[in-house]
């Protein structure tokens, strides 16, 4: 098949994350304002400047067999979990080349993550230097390995059409979605599993993001210490987990009666050339992004009800995309409905875009927008900027087509916004 700009929809939700083991709990969790931030209660936490982090609300293990998880580092745990519930949210009961519904030729798989397999990099060379060469396990490579969640995910589903594994920093997971949407637009596929996962509550990464003051310290005060837009804000929490969309082509999905939670309208993308860590303080690289989306797809401003914000709870980088915001939109920012999950979630790195998806195409579903928790104290600039939904979730327009924003971005300038709309 050869046409192209075909229309994309999300046809399936999966998650795992720290307000639930699923999309459902997760989703309530978020509309509830619930934080999934907790003490870290491990021995090595204690030399830590950073005790706080938000866990995976269900163990993997509980989920997946034992002798399986053995095989997966903790960031394939995830991703499958949440793989595995989008397709069958989906309607799909096996695997391509099982279920007559699906074309292996035709599906794919794009599963992201920042860091990869860093926890059982770390764990086998601490078992290396303590036990020795022979104690190793032979399953190290592809368990540490960057794509092993996308692969595992292919493997899963039977994906022969592609599968791959961008690597963005926390842009990943949308990276990998906007991805997914080129693959079925450029007739590469009808069907692609996507999205983001990460797992690195680990000593190394926690003390690394601690030491480059990247992270909160309000060890005190775990559920209030991701606070987006709030002039005290000191830092992001660091999460885990992963969430997965089913994307599908209209044409495909309509032919096997698919129900359609929404469209995915596309992407954007830019790179700041700024700075590895710092982003840009006035936005320009987001900015483009903003614009590259409106100019490569079929998008009205005034449709734009809803922005999912990538809004770690950082002083600097808060500010800055809702200044770019203002700046591409102008007055239509005032009916943008802006909420920062993370405030809840805690940020899942390379796995946030993916999570974050889940919750925007689910706000388009329901019409309602998850609100930003612990904002005590509004930063003006924020207030200058931007419709920030505090406290409460609130409803969006029950009548006519809307569409909603996913910003993610990343170390090293990465920027991409995602666009969906109601169908």
């Amino acid at each position: 098949m050869s046409s192209t700009n075909r229309t994309v929809v999300v046809t399936g939700i999966g998650a795992t994350t720290p307000l639930g083991g699923d999309a459902a709990s997760t989703w309530e969790g978020l509309i509830a304002g619930k934080s999934g931030v907790k003490p870290l209660e491990q021995e090595w936490a204690a030399e830590q400047a950073v005790r706080i982090a938000a866990p995976v609300a269900v163990e993997p293990t509980e989920v997946i067999p034992r002798p399986q998880a053995r095989r997966l580092d903790r960031s394939a745990q995830f991703a499958l979990i949440a793989a595995k519930e989008a397709w069958a949210d989906a309607g799909f009961e096996a695997k391509a080349g099982e279920d007559p519904k699906v074309d292996p030729d035709r599906l794919g798989a794009v599963i992201a993550s920042g860091i990869g397999g860093v926890t059982t990099l770390l764990d086998q060379y601490d078992v290396l230097k303590d036990k020795g060469v022979r104690r190793v396990s032979p399953h190290t490579v592809p368990m540490l390995m960057p794509n092993s969640p996308s692969a595992n995910v292919g493997l899963a589903v039977g994906a022969r059409a592609g599968v791959h594994t961008p690597v963005s920093a926390c842009a990943s997971g949308a990276e990998a979605i906007g991805y997914a949407i080129e693959m079925i637009r450029a007739g590469r596929a009808d069907i692609v599993v996507a999205g983001g996962t990460e797992a690195a509550i680990h000593p190394l990464p926690i003390a690394a993001f601690g030491n480059m003051m990247a992270m909160s310290k309000n060890n005190d005060d775990p559920q209030g210490a991701s606070r987006p837009y709030d002039v005290a804000r000191d830092g992001f929490v660091l999460g885990e987990g992963a969430g997965v969309v089913v994307l599908e082509s209209a044409e495909h999905a309509a032919k096997r009666g698919a129900r359609v939670y929404a469209e995915a309208v596309g992407q954007g993308i830019s790179a700041d050339a700024h700075d590895i860590v710092q982003p840009e303080p006035e936005g320009r690289g987001i900015s483009q992004a903003l614009q590259n989306l409106l100019e490569r797809n079929d998008l009205d401003p005034a449709e734009i009800v809803h922005v999912n914000a990538h809004a770690t709870s950082t002083p600097a980088g808060d500010i800055a995309e809702l200044k770019a915001l203002r700046k591409v939109f102008g007055d239509d920012a005032d009916h943008m409905a802006v909420s920062a999950t993370k405030s809840m979630t805690g940020h899942l790195l390379g796995g946030a875009g993916g999570v974050e998806t889940v919750a925007t195409v689910l706000a388009l579903y329901h019409r309602v927008a998850p609100p930003t928790i612990n904002v005590e104290n509004l930063d003006p600039e924020a207030e200058a900027n931007a419709d920030v939904v505090r406290g409460e979730a609130r409803k969006l327009p029950v009548e006519g087509r809307i569409a909603a924003l996913n910003d993610s971005f990343g170390f090293g300038g990465h920027n991409v916004v995602l666009a969906f709309r109601t169908v």
